[in-house]
């Protein structure tokens, strides 16, 4: 048994009573700075986040602020559309200006496809075939038309047996965070407008990645590179943004309902009718020898 001189007398008790209560002030007081370190970052991680989200915001909005007026590219016509006369080469066309709102005035409500633009027209007896082709790069019925067809279409030039105008639209803008169709057709022109030799492959390449999703800038211009054409300040710049806002706009304005649509002489390609697009093009080529 304890003897009394063992057991803690009562100002042992008290200051061992005051020790555990200033441990647990101790330890409650580093919890709540604890919590409010928490609370502070996660306030500054919400802020943060909005901000970011304004950022985008605000970039995305500027990113459509897109002049009216601006140059065409080389090969680049005062239609909009950018012409290849062999696998190689463009047309010998140069210092063309747009202006999208000098384009007309797009349709009302529901309209049908016209029977073909109005500036669709048939090549002479003896003179390569015209095929139009209105694509856009954030299609899936383009990439797979151009996966199925780009090499058929390049031997085509090559022969000399086609001309193709190729007007490069951007009416998947409306669901894309970043403009991508317009950011792409803008690609397309400054290779143009910089390496003709390199508009079929990187056009081709370009088609190729829709299964991977958009690309910013940088990529476009290293895909571009990839290709022989250097032009990424031309990406970066948006230098032909003007030139597809003027095509896109045209394009609406001759009630061009979707892409693909494709044009060969001046008459649309109808697809229920004549499945057959190879066969249905070397026809018109041998039509017109």
């Amino acid at each position: 048994m304890a003897s009394e001189s063992q057991r803690p007398n009562k100002a042992d008790r008290t200051a061992s009573a005051r020790e555990q209560a200033q441990k647990m002030r101790v330890a409650q007081e580093a919890a709540d700075k604890r919590k409010s370190l928490f609370i502070k970052l996660g306030v500054l991680v919400a802020v943060l986040a909005v901000v970011a989200l304004v950022a985008a915001i605000i970039l995305q909005n500027n990113s459509g602020k897109v002049a009216d007026a601006g140059n065409a590219p080389k090969g680049g016509n005062a239609a909009g559309g950018i012409t290849l006369t062999s696998d190689k080469t463009l047309a010998d066309t140069s210092g063309i200006t747009v202006d999208a709102t000098k384009a007309g005035t797009p349709p009302q409500g529901s309209t049908p496809p016209p029977a073909a633009p109005r500036d669709a027209k048939a090549s002479a007896k003896g003179e390569p075939v015209n095929l139009l082709i209105y694509v856009d790069v954030n299609c899936v019925h383009c990439a797979d038309f151009e996966t199925q067809y780009a090499d058929q279409i390049a031997n085509w030039l090559a022969a000399g047996d086609v001309n193709v105008e190729y007007r490069n639209v951007a009416f998947l803008d409306r669901g894309s965070p970043t403009n991508y169709s317009s950011r792409g057709a803008n690609a397309l022109a400054c290779v143009a407008d910089a390496a003709p030799a390199s508009y079929l492959p990187f056009s081709k390449a370009l088609f190729a990645h829709y299964p991977q999703g958009e690309m910013n800038n940088k990529a476009l211009a290293q895909l571009a590179k990839d290709n022989g054409a250097d032009v990424a300040s031309c990406i970066d710049k948006g230098t032909f943004r003007p030139f597809v806002k003027f095509t896109d706009t045209a394009a609406r304005v001759d009630a061009i309902a979707g892409t693909p649509s494709i044009f060969v002489q001046g008459k649309v390609w109808d697809q229920t009718a004549n499945p057959d697009f190879v066969s249905f093009v070397n026809e018109q080529i041998a039509a017109n020898k």
